[in-house]
């Protein structure tokens, strides 16, 4: 059964298209919450880590993708499995950097691309042609963050469970198709518990936000520098808010909601997804409620009579869904869309089918990406709330009003997502509080579909007064930086290269 993260950045999907085509909560001490731990209550690491130098080689080409050119070199970085006993075991994490270009260096500039679960190793070289300008005074440097990719990646299926699973219900409305939703749950915790053990309660967004700060310390940098995307941006403000500072320069684009629990996670979804729907078909001359009615029809159709496609596979309704989903990640992928549905409406599901496969990282030979199992493994660590499925009933009908085509099924993820999960969640929402951390640069887009534009108020908000700086584009798709706005990339360049902070609130159109 497919899970839904925040995926990762717009022109990720937006190259997949092109070419035929991805939050968890930490810690708060809010009313039923429980506090993060300062930094101060958390031992710090040994010398043996401390003092570590990185031996910076070639990169070598994985299962996942050929290895990037001669500018990029990798490594590996030793941390804590468990940084309540920074003297025990340890794990290595996965790094790559492309050294500055210029005279001029600042330090390293850290990025996460989101998920939680995507790969920096893999997608940082991508990556480098949209911040090429940044390259001049910083060293371009990312990682597979703890049970992501090549740092021990978190992995709970093979690829024939993986896709049997494609075929579980995700909006049940029968007691049979319930029992198999959540049977499909219970037994994916029990295949990541199982395969990997005790790292999967050391997976958490604050374990990571701590490998950061070693990871500033071992590059010699004094503050860390960091540009954060999707759920990067939660990370960014976990981080800000254990290590206020530590902080140089941070970029938060695409910002999660740093105020909403589980529940208000997949509400944010919903609306955001279904707004995104909303500009589509207004794009394409439809009035919104008419089209959404036509499409929700659609995926009841799909429902209970799944469509053939090209390859002899079913498409699925929990297949249509993601594939639905997808293109809404960025302008780019709405005609895709629009040639997907066309053909689903004649009953042929292939192009549905195509925009699936590459959410869920499936290649042609039938081999499936852990990225979705990373994130699952991230956000139900953070998230203690577990909504039953009496509280998931309740809540449909409200989800259901917020979006026809998108509620049914992100309602009953709440209960889905993590039910029955093996290690017990930490936190109802992240604790992002940063007093006394230099200015923060948060970034919001209007049309945001997979973050709303709403959670970059409340992250500035959180983050404290003088310290969450907020920059907006009234634009379309998921993050801002690099969509083609001359404006935002000029204020984001001349804050990370130059320091200087844009004046709060300013709107780029």
């Amino acid at each position: 059964m497919t899970r839904f993260g925040w995926c990762t950045a717009w022109w990720a999907a937006a190259v997949v298209l092109v070419a035929g085509c991805s939050g968890g909560s930490s810690g708060d001490d809010k009313a039923g919450g429980s506090p993060q731990r300062s930094s101060a209550a958390v031992l710090a690491p040994p010398s043996s880590l401390t003092s570590q130098k990185p031996d910076w080689g070639r990169c070598q080409a994985t299962a996942d993708s050929t290895a990037p050119g001669r500018d990029w070199q990798c490594a590996t970085l030793r941390v804590p499995l468990d940084w309540a006993k920074p003297d025990g075991e340890t794990i290595g994490l996965a790094l790559i950097r492309a050294r500055a270009r210029g005279e001029n260096r600042i330090g390293s500039l850290l990025f996460n691309f989101g998920g939680p679960g995507s790969s920096g190793v893999s997608t940082m070289p991508a990556y480098a042609a949209v911040v090429s300008s940044l390259r001049e005074r910083y060293d371009l440097v990312s990682w597979d963050p703890r049970g992501v990719g090549l740092s021990k990646r978190v992995r709970c299926r093979d690829d024939e469970e993986i896709q049997a699973s494609e075929s579980v219900d995700i909006t049940p409305d029968t007691p049979a198709e319930e029992r198999a939703y959540l049977q499909d749950s219970s037994t994916f915790g029990k295949g990541c518990a199982q395969n990997t053990g005790t790292l999967l309660g050391h997976v958490s967004t604050t374990d990571t936000a701590r490998d950061m700060d070693l990871l500033r310390h071992v590059l010699g940098d004094r503050r860390t520098h960091y540009f954060g995307i999707s759920y990067g941006t939660e990370l960014g403000g976990v981080y800000a808010h254990l290590f206020p500072r530590n902080v140089g320069r941070l970029v938060l684009d695409a910002v999660v909601d740093p105020s909403a629990d589980v529940v208000g996670h997949r509400e944010n979804q919903a609306r955001g997804f279904q707004r995104a729907l909303n500009s589509y078909l207004e794009s394409t001359g439809e009035d919104p409620e008419q089209g959404s009615r036509r499409i929700a029809a659609l995926l009841e159709r799909i429902d209970a009579e799944p469509l053939p496609t090209a390859s002899g596979r079913k498409l699925t309704q929990a297949l249509a869904f993601i594939g639905i989903i997808l293109p809404l990640y960025s302008e780019d992928g709405w005609p895709a869309l629009t040639s997907a549905l066309e053909a689903a409406e004649r009953g042929d599901g292939s192009e549905l089918l195509v925009l699936a496969d590459e959410y869920n990282e499936r290649d042609p030979s039938g081999h499936y990406g852990t990225a979705s199992h990373s994130q699952r493994a991230i956000s139900c660590l953070d998230d203690r709330q577990r909504p039953t499925v009496e509280e998931t009933r309740k809540l449909l009908p409200e989800f259901e009003r917020i979006s026809p085509v998108f509620g049914t099924a992100l309602g009953w993820d709440t209960t889905g997502s993590c039910h029955d999960w093996p290690v017990a969640g930490q936190y109802d929402t992240p604790q992002v509080s940063a007093p006394g951390a230099a200015p923060i640069l948060v970034v919001g887009n209007t049309g945001d579909p997979a973050t709303p534009y709403e959670g970059t108020r409340r992250m500035a908000d959180e983050l404290g007064e003088g310290v969450g700086v907020v920059l907006t584009w009234k634009g379309e798709g998921h993050g801002a930086y690099g969509r083609g706005s001359d404006c935002i990339d000029a204020t984001v360049n001349a804050y990370l290269l130059d320091g200087k902070v844009p004046e709060a609130g300013k709107v780029c159109s």
